[in-house]
């Protein structure tokens, strides 16, 4: 053997798992097929200009009174101890329901908790007993969710058990979707602000299970939100510089095509560009649909099929903005680094709908809901140059017609459409944002093909598999699988998102190193 550890995938999830590997003492090769370490926490730079990929703002990072969150004190662990956040805004998820007359609905969330039902309550005062249910349903389904995420790095034989003793009971913690327990909250508008941030995770609220929803909401209302200091790609920096100190490797432009097995057991990997790699574990976190793509035909059949009938999360697409000006001036016209969540009712032609995810008409329509994130106002090292990105959900089936051509040979027809998007979202954001809309200086698009070709994301989804309540409860979405050799990390193990992707690598890496838990200190 070669390594003590394969870690396919660089992305949080790889790379905690890596890092807390090396922490144990191992020589840890990570394998990564793009060009770049990161995944969705990599940037890219243009015209000075620095865009984030996936990160655009973290949980678990900071406190109510200025010190590191758990996450933070897990990556400075694991890592080489350089990473510092910065506090977003107290107030930093701003919803705005846009009305078609141009008139707005706004509430702006923040930390703790109890000041936004406080909040809400002021704001809609006719509604303070129906909030006070839903807050209560709110409450009980992030107990619950605790459990859930548990299950996934539990020993299989106490993993098993608790489903036998409380399956009923899981089932309809997740079974309970967000549309259901907002269904006593009268008021439209009040409906739509507490289902706004939907973007969190991809799920509509008719479809979105509520204690998934509480889950990530909770994690930001705990201890408020944070931006990496230097952007995301410090995270990559900080756990590559472990696994390098411990002897370890990690090789980019390395893709792995096929799982090494023998006798039943993964030993190893082969690449697509020749040559194998050999260890005694591997740890996967390209994601399950890719994972389950390189196992050998005829091996744990069963597994395989279990993970290929979850389905994709939604695609996304993305406006890059680098503005003119710094993040003073930008301050100085009255925005403060808080993320927008827009629900355009101009875009519908009629009021601002929650249920309204997807773009679904790109070239035919504004979108209907819109996420912007200021990364440029959070990150004091990019205070000269600060930019935005603007993110629309989407239908992948949009996109599919060109999805067997090649980043970088793309047929006339997509750029053709893809320019005409970029130009009615970079509208529909001047419309939105009129302050700014002198101040753009360099602007692009990205595409759920570019997603799909970056991040080997299957359709361009955004969060790996969609987060059902079948997906929160499968017992096959667990760190160690059914094929001795090969583990799971990242967020298809357990939640989604940077925290949750981070969380699924350390589990497997504690999964071969018990020692590793001491780490996760309350």
């Amino acid at each position: 053997m070669n390594w003590d550890t394969i870690v396919i995938g660089s992305g949080i999830g790889g790379l905690t798992a890596a890092a807390a590997l090396a922490h144990s003492g191992q020589r840890v090769l990570v394998l990564e097929q793009h060009d770049s370490l990161g995944g969705m926490t990599q940037t890219f730079a243009r015209q000075g200009y620095s865009f984030a990929t996936g990160l655009h703002y973290l949980t678990g990072v900071t406190t109510p009174d200025g010190g590191q969150g758990r996450l933070a004190r897990l990556l400075n662990a694991l890592g080489d101890g350089t990473l510092r956040f910065r506090p977003l805004p107290r107030h930093f998820d701003l919803v705005r329901l846009v009305r078609a007359d141009g008139g707005e609905t706004r509430f702006a969330y923040g930390a703790p908790e109890a000041d936004n039902w406080a909040r809400l309550k002021a704001q809609y005062p006719a509604e303070a007993g129906a909030i006070d249910a839903y807050a209560a349903r709110y409450a009980r389904a992030r107990r619950g969710v605790n459990l859930m995420m548990a299950l996934h790095g539990l020993p299989r034989p106490a993993a098993a058990l608790l489903r036998a003793l409380l399956g009923p009971w899981l089932r309809r913690r997740a079974g309970e979707t967000l549309g259901q327990a907002l269904a006593g909250i009268d008021d439209a508008d009040l409906h739509a602000l507490l289902a706004a941030r939907g973007g969190d995770y991809g799920l509509a609220p008719a479809q979105a299970p509520l204690a998934l929803h509480a889950l990530v909401m909770g994690s930001y209302a705990d201890g408020g939100a944070g931006y990496p200091v230097g952007g995301p790609a410090r995270l990559a920096d900080s756990l590559a510089a472990t696994v390098r100190a411990a002897g370890g490797a990690l090789r980019t432009g390395a893709r792995v095509t096929r799982l090494l097995a023998d006798g039943g057991r993964v030993i190893g990997v082969r690449l697509a560009e020749g040559g194998d790699e050999r260890a005694r574990h591997v740890v996967s976190a390209m994601g399950a649909l890719n994972t389950v793509q390189a196992l050998p035909a005829g091996l744990a059949p069963d597994w395989r099929d279990a993970l290929r009938r979850h389905l994709p999360s939604h695609a996304y697409i993305t406006l890059y903005l680098g503005l003119e000006g710094s993040a003073e001036a930008l301050r100085a016209l009255g925005l403060d680094g808080a993320n927008h969540w827009i629900y355009d009712g101009q875009a519908l032609g009629c009021a601002p709908d929650p249920e309204a995810l997807l773009w679904q008409s790109p070239t035919d329509t504004d979108a209907p809901a819109l996420y912007v994130s200021f990364g440029g106002l959070n990150d004091p090292e990019q205070a000269h140059a600060p930019t935005a990105e603007v993110i629309a959900l989407c239908d992948w089936r949009f996109f599919a017609t060109w999805r067997d051509s090649s980043l970088g040979q793309r047929p006339p027809d997509y750029e053709a459409t893809k320019a005409w998007i970029e130009d009615r979202l970079l509208s529909q954001f001047k419309r939105l944002f009129p302050a700014l809309k002198n101040r753009i200086a360099y602007h692009e698009l990205s595409t759920p093909l570019t997603q799909a070709a970056y991040a080997l994301a299957p359709e361009g989804a955004m969060y790996g598999l969609a987060c059902t309540p079948a997906r929160l409860l499968d017992p096959a979405l667990h760190v160690r699988t059914p094929v001795p050799g090969l583990l799971l990390a990242g967020q298809d193990v357990a939640s989604l998102g940077i925290e949750g992707a981070a969380m699924g690598g350390f589990m497997a890496a504690a999964t071969l190193k018990p020692a590793l838990w001491k780490l996760m200190k309350p």
